[in-house]
């Protein structure tokens, strides 16, 4: 096993890397240096020629409670070498340009890369997956859970209309989708995999053995056709308006910081991981 940076460890098992979030302490919590030691994780599996599948894994009892918005690794005002360019550093710049900037890079850009990786990916889910965590598990094309997970996007209560990454209609399906957002609810990985969002649901002692199963079995296929398949069916969720639809939202999501923002002094509306978890 190698480490790409102490959030993110690095482990090749035959034709599987394995890629794990590694803050168990903070719940997996995503903060800066995570998302780009995940991003050089990706780059380094899909540059092996030796690997053929890649599993996205957390480290201890969650997957990931999401993105870092409190705990003492938080870096949102750290400049990181930028992989996603689309848009300048946001650490000089001001106001609604400063937190579109670091957006566009960290959560909407990095995750639109992820989903491209031309190599098929599997998400390996156990306890919470909570808000920017569902961005993580959405951009694999495979997500394989325990029956012990669940999940949430509960930024609603911040008056924000969903994650960064909005793809709930597409995953979840319209009605499903507005009942997550409406409620900020949990829901259960029975639940998940009834919508169509899980591929498999399996006890949670079987969890990693079930995932590197699956995924021994995918890297059977040529890779050239894997690849081929994984940019169909991306290319078909676009023609349904996914791409275009996200940026649409994207924007709607940057409104509903800046009325935060004028209303409340405070972008989230005063909200912390803590307290969006005991509402």
């Amino acid at each position: 096993m190698s480490d790409i940076g102490e959030e993110v460890t690095y482990e090749v098992r035959g034709p599987v890397a394995v890629v794990t979030l590694n803050r168990p302490e903070y719940r997996n919590a995503q903060n800066s240096a995570m998302t780009y030691a995940l991003d050089a994780a990706f780059t380094r599996a899909v540059d092996d020629d030796g690997v053929k599948v890649i599993v996205l894994a957390g480290a201890g009892k969650h997957f990931s409670a999401g993105h870092d918005i409190g705990s003492p690794g938080r870096d949102a005002d750290v400049s990181f070498e930028r992989k996603a360019v689309m848009w300048w550093d946001h650490v000089d710049a001001a106001g609604g340009d400063q937190r579109f900037a670091r957006e566009s890079e960290v959560y909407l850009g990095m995750c639109r890369r992820w989903r491209e990786i031309p190599k098929p990916t599997i998400a390996s889910v156990q306890g919470a997956c909570i808000a920017g965590a569902l961005m993580l598990a959405w951009v694999c094309d495979l997500i394989v859970a325990s029956d012990d997970a669940f999940f949430a996007d509960p930024v609603v209560r911040m008056g924000i209309p969903g994650v960064e990454y909005f793809a709930h209609p597409w995953v979840l399906g319209p009605r499903r989708a507005k009942e997550v957002l409406f409620t900020g609810e949990r829901f259960t990985a029975q639940q998940a995999l009834d919508w169509g969002m899980l591929n498999r649901v399996v006890p949670r002692t079987d969890l990693e053995e079930e995932t590197l199963k699956l995924a021994t079995k995918i890297a059977e296929m040529p890779r050239f056709g894997l690849a081929l398949a994984k940019k169909a069916v991306n290319q078909a969720e676009d023609q349904m308006g996914l791409r275009s639809g996200m940026d649409s939202v994207f924007g709607l999501h940057h409104f509903a910081h800046a009325h935060n923002a004028e209303t409340a002094g405070d972008s989230l509306a005063g909200l912390d991981a803590r307290s969006m978890r005991d509402r």
